[in-house]
């Protein structure tokens, strides 16, 4: 016993069902079977490769002596310099250098952004939510994530009556979050919606976060607007990263970017806490930072973007046409990012319903897995899915929603592996959803 308590309330909304499910599927590996990660966004975990001339530009900046040592608090200059000018040239909110400031990963900055709020500033986000977003928002306000919905039947776009009613009637709500394209469901905002936040934002003097660190991640003819480009003089935060864009999600490196930072003196002070925080630290890894500019200006860059993205779009193309029609399924065809969430028909769904499995041993393991108290239906398919077809899928009900379904990845780089890992993932669907009795694990 400790002499008292050691958690606040709310410290135990921090789950991650993203890595969570890499426990059972490791399970799952050490009897012998190769397991399909479809759980997590990681380009390089599914066979992206790295191209030559941006590994040049790294290698000859690790030559330097400079990339060893500290950057400015706020992140490296000249980095800096460069991503407002980007910014910039699109014509929306205008902003400077010392506007930007750098974090290792969005995940730091997402974590430094509501440690700072006050416990009753509440941060609306959006149903199915990004983990570290909802976790972090439910642990500084020591409850629950406040939400809105993201509608299956509505290609996912936001159900802005919900959104409203809720911000209406919870003056505790100081933000709007947005993520944009969207992650797990690949939604891409148009203009004219976000505009809608931007209109809410303004009546009710809120200030709008977007996560747009999948911005430049989009294909099958679609485009993202950013939030500099419709925000006008309200006050807001753009979240970004080089993550999934270079791809390399081992860097940790994020920044944020601050828009129209002293139209509130509130607003204004939160930045200006957000960077004393970072004082404190002295500042993020150095290394990706340098490489920025060096790789985004690189001749062969914008060629090598756009190629990617259409690789990623018919992977897209290939997932609804195995996916697309089976009953009992709503399926969106994705536009950004590089996710698609699947939601079942609940009137299809039961607790009888099984996949078949051989192995004895695994019919163990799962038989443990299953004894988890008030399992929602689309975990206790997640877990059949991967006892018996072993693809490690992660269920929407972790991503703070009543939906139930599941997201996976159009990471996989070898197109025939795609789409034998889709048809296998379709047949389990149909079965699992045709199965009349539960089977003896």
């Amino acid at each position: 016993m400790m002499r008292t308590l050691l958690l606040r309330p709310g410290a135990e909304e921090l789950n991650y069902e993203i890595r969570g499910i890499v426990k059972k599927a490791r399970q799952i590996e050490s009897l012998g079977y190769e397991i399909t990660w479809e759980n997590i966004g990681d380009p390089i975990q599914k066979h992206n490769e790295v191209p030559v001339w941006m590994k040049e530009i790294v290698s000859e900046l690790v030559s330097q002596d400079k990339s060893y040592g500290y950057a400015d608090s706020k992140g490296v200059l000249e980095t800096r310099k460069f991503l407002a000018d980007i910014n910039n040239k699109k014509q929306g909110s205008q902003i400077t250098p010392e506007d930007i400031l750098f974090f290792n990963g969005l995940g730091d900055a997402i974590a430094k952004l509501y440690q700072f709020l006050i416990p009753t500033a509440r941060i609306i986000g959006p149903s199915p939510a990004y983990s570290t977003h909802s976790s972090a928002e439910a642990a500084h306000a020591n409850t629950a994530p406040i939400t809105y919905k993201l509608d299956p039947d509505n290609e996912w776009l936001p159900d802005m009556y919900d959104l409203y009613n809720k911000v209406k009637y919870n003056p505790s709500i100081v933000g709007i979050l947005i993520i944009n394209p969207d992650n797990p469901t690949g939604m891409v905002y148009p203009k004219e919606v976000l505009e809608a936040f931007v209109h809410i934002a303004r009546e009710f003097k809120l200030l709008l976060i977007a996560d747009e660190i999948y911005q430049n991640i989009t294909y099958n003819g679609v485009k993202a607007v950013s939030l500099a480009e419709v925000i006008g003089d309200l006050p807001a935060i753009s979240l970004k990263g080089i993550s999934k864009e270079f791809p390399w999600p081992g860097s940790r490196c994020g920044w944020m970017e601050f828009y129209n930072r002293n139209a509130s003196k509130e607003f204004a002070k939160l930045c200006q806490t957000l960077e004393n925080a970072k004082m404190i630290e002295v500042c993020s890894t150095i290394l990706p930072q340098l490489s920025i500019p060096k790789i985004m200006s690189h001749p062969e860059y914008q060629n090598y973007r756009e190629t990617q993205n259409e690789k990623i779009g018919r992977r897209s193309r290939i997932m609804e046409e195995i996916l697309g029609d089976i009953p009992g399924i709503k399926f969106n065809p994705t536009k950004g990012a590089f996710y698609n969430t699947v939601v079942f028909d609940e009137k299809f769904l039961d607790a009888e319903q099984y996949l078949p499995i051989e192995d004895p041993k695994v019919k163990a393991l799962l038989t443990g897995w299953l004894q988890e108290n008030e399992m929602p239906l689309d975990k206790r398919f997640v877990y059949y899915l991967l006892a018996s077809a072993h693809i490690c899928v992660v269920p929407i009900s972790s991503f703070c929603s009543d939906l139930r379904g599941f997201r996976v990845t159009l990471l996989e780089e070898n197109e025939d592996v795609f789409r034998e890992t889709f048809l296998k993932l379709g047949q389990a669907i149909r079965f699992y959803l045709n199965s009349t009795k539960k089977e003896l694990v």
